[in-house]
C-alpha cells in the first residue's frame, strides 16, 4: 500500500522523469529498427528481370533424355528396346543398363501467343489445347502460359480438364511479343515433378519484340532444364497474308505503288521476318529433340495438337551414367543412334554438366 502511494505521488510530481523513462524504455526499440536495411522494393512485374545465370542444370550421375524416333516416312517407331539405342556424350559411347529405358509422364506447358498475330484466333488455340490435353494419359499434367508484353501463368500444373478449360477462357489478346522471356521463364521456372519428362508446346510466330532476354539465353535455359520444345507456328498463314497484300498494292499503278511504298517496304521486311524467325524456331525446336510444325490454317491447329500429343505418348525415356564424372558445368554434346539407318532419332543436342 505504501508503495503504491509513493509510485502514485512519482508520477504526479515527476512528469518530465516519467517522459525520460517512457523514451529510456523505447529507444532501443527504435534504435533496433534504425538500423534494419531500407527494404528494397519489389520489381515491377511488367519489366520481369531476367538473370541469365539463374537456370539450372543436371544435378544428378544420371542423365535423363527424351528421344522421339520416326522411320523414313514420318511415322512413329514405337517397338524397340534398349539394345536397339546408343548414346554418344563429346563422342565416346556411354554404357546403357537394362533399367535405361523406361515409362515415364510428361508435364507439358501449352504457351500461346496472345499478340496480334493470332489475337484473331484464339478460339481454335482454346479448342486445339483442349484436344491435346485430352489425349494425355492420366499421371500426364499440363499448364497454361499466355505472353504478349508480359508473361503470364493462367494455370498451374494441373491434370484436370475441368480447370484447363477455365484458363483458356481467361486469354485476352495483347500487344507486343516477349517470345524470348516466355521460353526462359517456361523452361526456368514452369519446373516439372522429378520424375517427369518436361516439354512446351507454344504457338507463335516467334518473332520477339526485342523488350526482354535474347533468343541464345532462353535456348540456353531450356538445355539446361532440359525441356523439349514443339512449336506450332503461324509464319506460313502470317507471310501468306501479307504476300497477297503485297501483291495487291505492286499490281497498282506507278502513283499508288509510289503513294504505299512505306506500307510496301514494312511488308517486305516483315517477310524477311518471318523467314529469319523460322530459321531460329528450327534451332530452337532441334536443339531440344522437339519439332517446328507450320500449318497453312488456324483451323489445322487442332490436327497439330493431336499429332503433338501422339509423339508424346509413342517417346522413349533414356537414363545413363556418364562416363565423364567431371563436375565442371561444362556444355556436353550427346548423339543417339539407333541400330538402323533407316531411322531418323530426335533427341536434345546436349546438357550442362553439374558444377561443385
Amino acid at each position: 500500500m505504501r508503495l503504491g502511494s509513493i509510485f502514485v505521488r512519482f508520477l504526479l510530481s515527476r512528469p518530465a522523469v516519467l517522459l525520460l523513462l517512457l523514451f529510456s524504455a523505447l529507444s532501443p526499440h527504435v534504435s533496433a529498427q534504425s538500423q534494419l536495411p531500407t527494404p528494397t522494393p519489389p520489381p515491377n512485374q511488367d519489366e520481369q528481370e531476367i538473370d541469365p545465370d539463374d537456370v539450372i542444370s543436371v544435378n544428378t550421375t544420371e542423365v535423363f533424355l527424351p528421344v522421339t524416333v520416326r522411320d523414313n516416312a514420318g511415322f512413329l517407331v514405337s517397338n524397340l528396346t534398349r539394345k536397339d539405342f546408343r548414346i554418344f556424350e563429346d563422342g565416346v559411347e556411354q554404357p546403357l543398363s537394362d533399367l535405361s529405358l523406361r515409362q515415364v509422364p510428361v508435364d507439358v506447358a501449352l504457351i500461346v501467343d496472345a499478340s496480334s498475330s493470332v489475337a484473331g484466333n484464339l478460339d481454335d488455340f482454346r479448342k486445339a489445347a483442349e484436344g491435346f490435353a485430352s489425349h494425355l494419359a492420366v499421371e500426364d499434367r499440363v499448364s497454361l502460359i499466355q505472353f504478349d508484353d508480359r508473361v503470364v501463368l493462367l494455370q498451374d500444373w494441373t491434370g484436370s480438364l475441368v480447370q484447363l478449360r477455365r484458363a483458356l477462357k481467361r486469354i485476352v489478346p495483347g500487344m507486343f511479343t516477349r517470345f524470348h522471356d516466355a521460353m526462359l521463364l517456361a523452361s526456368r521456372d514452369q519446373a516439372p515433378r522429378r520424375d517427369a519428362r518436361h516439354a512446351i508446346i507454344v504457338l507463335t510466330d516467334g518473332i520477339d519484340s526485342g523488350r526482354g532476354t535474347t533468343f541464345d539465353i532462353a535456348l540456353r535455359a531450356a538445355l539446361q532444364s532440359q525441356t523439349t520444345i514443339y512449336v506450332v507456328s503461324n509464319t506460313q498463314i502470317e507471310r501468306a497474308r501479307k504476300q497477297e497484300e503485297l501483291s495487291t498494292l505492286l499490281t497498282g499503278p506507278d502513283s499508288a505503288v509510289r503513294f504505299n511504298q512505306l506500307r510496301i517496304d514494312d511488308l517486305r521486311l516483315g517477310l524477311a521476318a518471318l523467314s529469319d524467325s523460322e530459321l531460329n524456331l528450327e534451332q530452337l525446336t532441334a536443339a531440344t529433340g522437339g519439332r517446328l510444325y507450320i500449318p497453312t490454317a488456324f483451323n489445322d491447329l487442332e490436327r497439330t495438337y493431336a499429332e503433338v500429343a501422339n509423339e508424346l505418348r509413342h517417346q522413349y525415356t533414356l537414363y545413363y551414367s556418364p562416363v565423364n564424372t567431371k563436375r565442371d558445368g561444362q556444355f556436353r554434346r550427346l548423339r543417339v543412334e539407333t541400330t538402323s539407318r533407316m531411322h531418323k532419332v530426335s533427341a536434345r543436342v546436349g546438357y550442362y554438366a553439374p558444377r561443385k
